[in-house]
């Protein structure tokens, strides 16, 4: 019987796994099912294969050499068999993610992936609070949906205020679902971002020293300029002998930070059943006038209805709609824009 030195045997089982690789990669590149079914008859066979061919070999190799080439041959083995089920797992994700047939040119220049960032509104909350929290605020949150306590009794809004209509605003058929405190009894959608002062201050003791962003609901007639859902910044300071000089400074400081050194404010006299006096904030930017809210100083009953002693304490609140910050900063002349939704608009921000 002719023998085979253990270098000759190992080098026909190198041989034939360089073989194999080249012809199973070549069917996977491919996505070629029958060239893959064609390589695995020829190295895998079960009668003919090059594999059980070269087994053969072993009987041939001496006796005390048979130990390393039996493992030799198991490992070769393993790796052609392992190298077919990946060119199969391959061909089949091709197939059924559409792959074409044409190799991949890992030369290519690579596809950059079309990333998503945050929108405009949010990227104004955002940097309000940045703001508000480099002038000594701290930003603070509160539930959406409030009783009528929070939302009109506490804040001086009497039961035959026009603001209580169930027409200017969403009442909820439930009660009490959120576990919000429900001493006015009707659960509705908040109308105004003020209802988180008055949250802050029945559980904090003066000085306070708030901003609240978030989101309110008002049924009004969407248009260019008004939407049902919008987003209000809320401010608020309690603190011995505060004035409304405080407040135009802080709004000043407040609309040079947001919009640039050429911002003027003004105040126009107004009413608030919260504050008194009471303000309509205006600030003009690049040569127009453009009315942003309302502030005014913290009335005394508010005051009283969280505990507090008006003769001890005063304080302001202001609150500004944030959407017309953002339009007011990117030049954007309709609302509607920022909740269509429309890639193409939203991508520019």
């Amino acid at each position: 019987m002719d023998t085979m030195s253990l270098n000759d045997f190992i080098k026909q089982l190198d041989d034939l796994a360089e073989s194999a690789t080249a012809r199973f990669n070549e069917a996977m590149d491919k996505i070629d099912r029958d060239g893959l079914e064609a390589a695995r008859i020829e190295f895998l066979g079960a009668k003919s294969g090059k594999l059980k061919s070269t087994q053969k070999g072993l009987g041939k190799v001496d006796k005390e050499d048979k130990p390393q080439a039996g493992q030799r041959f198991n490992e070769v083995k393993q790796k052609i068999e392992s190298l077919f089920q990946s060119a199969v797992d391959a061909i089949d994700g091709a197939v059924s993610s559409g792959g074409k047939s044409e190799a991949f040119d890992v030369t290519l220049p690579g596809r950059r992936p079309r990333m998503g960032h945050i929108h405009p509104i949010t990227q104004t909350i955002n940097e309000l609070k940045d703001i508000m929290g480099r002038l000594g605020f701290s930003a603070v949150e509160g539930p959406e949906i409030e009783d009528d306590w929070h939302n009109f009794e506490a804040l001086n809004i009497p039961l035959e205020h026009p603001a209580r209509d169930p027409l200017d605003n969403f009442y909820l058929s439930t009660a009490g679902s959120n576990g919000a405190k429900s001493e006015g009894g009707n659960q509705l959608l908040r109308s105004q971002t003020s209802t988180v002062q008055i949250r802050v201050m029945e559980n904090q003791k003066p000085p306070v020293r708030i901003v609240s962003l978030g989101r309110v609901y008002r049924p009004d007639e969407i248009d260019a300029t008004h939407y049902a859902m919008f987003h209000q910044i809320e401010g608020l300071l309690i603190d011995t002998h505060v004035t409304m000089a405080d407040l135009k400074y802080v709004l000043r400081l407040f609309a040079t930070s947001y919009l640039g050194e050429d911002v003027e404010i003004r105040f126009r006299p107004s009413f608030f059943p919260f504050t008194e006096p009471s303000v309509e904030v205006d600030m003009r930017w690049r040569d127009t006038w453009l009315e942003f809210g309302g502030a005014g100083m913290v009335d005394p009953n508010v005051l009283r209805s969280v505990g507090y002693d008006p003769e001890k304490v005063s304080g302001f609140a202001f609150g500004l709609g944030v959407e017309r910050l953002c339009m007011r900063r990117h030049g954007i002349n309709d609302i509607r824009y920022l909740y269509d939704s429309d890639v193409r608009f939203l991508s520019q921000f």
